[in-house]
């Protein structure tokens, strides 16, 4: 059983940056596929960024070239370092974790495991 609590999020302007982390309880090495997941007031959750247990990436569309994910299998904490952020960026983040590794990492959206989200706001 893993825990994930996520930190590191706040309000910041346009053009900003924020980082945010997710710290698991127990060992995530374990964990074939992590991922970063958003949810703005009102849309449905959408899918931020994709890690694999040998660091194999993906992202969304939205959000390529300025999100960049990473995970530290020692500490156990996957991170998501967002730069240039938009007013669209606004939304709750929510890490997750998953060991099976039958399907590919990327773009999957069932996890067994999620945190509780951290709140993002980007203003004008």
């Amino acid at each position: 059983q893993v825990q994930l609590v996520e930190s590191g999020g706040g309000s910041v302007q346009a053009g900003g940056s924020l980082r945010l982390t997710c710290a698991a309880s127990g060992s995530i090495f374990s964990m074939y596929c992590m991922a970063w997941f958003r949810q703005a007031l009102g849309k449905e959750r959408e899918g931020v960024a994709h890690i694999d247990r040998q660091g194999f990436t993906s992202y969304g569309a939205s959000v390529n070239g300025r999100f960049s994910i990473s995970r530290d299998n020692a500490k156990n904490t996957l991170t998501l370092q967002m730069n240039s952020l938009i007013p669209e960026d606004t939304a709750m983040y929510y890490c997750a974790a998953d060991s099976h590794s039958l399907y590919a990492c990327k773009g999957r959206t069932d996890f067994g495991f999620w945190g509780q989200g951290t709140q993002v706001t980007v203003s004008s």
